[in-house]
């Protein structure tokens, strides 16, 4: 299994302006057929970096290795109205998960639906298997983070990702970097910390999807509706929960993360500037 911090090493790289194999061999201290394979394998596992050969079949020809390109990222109209419609709110209110569900076939699907108060009273279980059978990367797009806080017989959040972080697997995610999710933020870099690694990479955004991306081939989104008071309507908190295995549009989804991903400025950054803010207690 091609190690993390390789991946992040050559993705870094790379981020910076297109680079050639022997470039990336020369900064990860490999052999050129070595940094080769693990660039392909970064491409088409992770599609953040895609190549091309120039002079192809000559003894002068060059492999370059550049970060992909996702302005167009869907192949259909409805992917492209979903990327326009995630890309341009900021609010989960404002995004359905299931305008995306609906247009998966019903072998790669599956739904459930639960009522409960707040997120830890709902089946953690079946969030936690699939956390946890993650092997190279997981990609998380989230609000505050809070669910790092939940915590029950069946799940903790925490122990969950210490045990991804031994397994190397890299844990990348999106969400606000603010005053209301600082003390979340802290507490799952703390397991970088604790662990001597750096694994999770954070990056700051308001956006409307609440998902995990499970090694380009699972996604598991989440949807809330709150109870409308109206008669008729919804009267009771309720939790959508939604399976994909669908190749075309987990990998869909990967592209919007790292479009998202890759204009977002660093956690720690925001947690510098946040942190010259004095709080005045009255």
């Amino acid at each position: 299994m091609l190690d993390s911090q390789i991946v992040r090493e050559i993705e870094e790289l790379v981020y910076k302006k297109p680079r050639s194999m022997q470039e990336i061999a020369q900064h990860i201290k490999r052999n050129w057929r070595t940094a080769d394979r693990y660039v392909e394998e970064i491409e088409k596992e992770w599609g953040t970096i895609a190549t091309r050969v120039f002079r192809g079949g000559t003894k002068g020809a060059l492999k370059i290795a550049y970060w992909a390109s996702v302005e167009k990222l869907g192949s259909s109209l409805f992917q492209e109205n979903l990327e326009k419609e995630i890309l341009l709110f900021k609010k989960k209110e404002e995004f359905s998960a299931f305008d995306l569900f609906q247009h998966v076939g019903d072998k790669q699907k599956k739904a459930i639906v639960e009522e409960a108060k707040s997120d830890d009273e709902t089946n953690l279980g079946e969030l936690g298997q699939l956390l946890s059978s993650a092997q190279k990367q997981l990609l998380i797009f989230s609000g505050n983070l809070s669910f790092i806080n939940n915590k029950n017989k069946d799940f903790d959040a925490l122990k969950i990702f210490e045990d991804l972080i031994k397994k190397k697997v890299s844990i990348k995610i999106i969400c606000r970097v603010d005053f209301a999710g600082k003390e979340n933020i802290e507490r799952i870099l703390s397991l970088n910390y604790k662990l001597g690694k750096d694994a999770i990479e954070i990056r700051h955004r308001e956006q409307p999807v609440r998902a995990y991306l499970i090694d380009n081939k699972i996604a598991r989104l989440k949807e809330v509706k709150e109870p409308t008071g109206r008669a008729h309507e919804l009267n009771k908190k309720m939790y959508l929960f939604y399976t994909i295995k669908d190749k075309e549009w987990v990998e869909w989804l990967s592209k919007v993360f790292w479009k998202m991903y890759s204009s977002s400025i660093g956690a720690q950054k925001r947690l510098e500037e946040l942190s010259k803010i004095k709080l005045i207690h009255k």
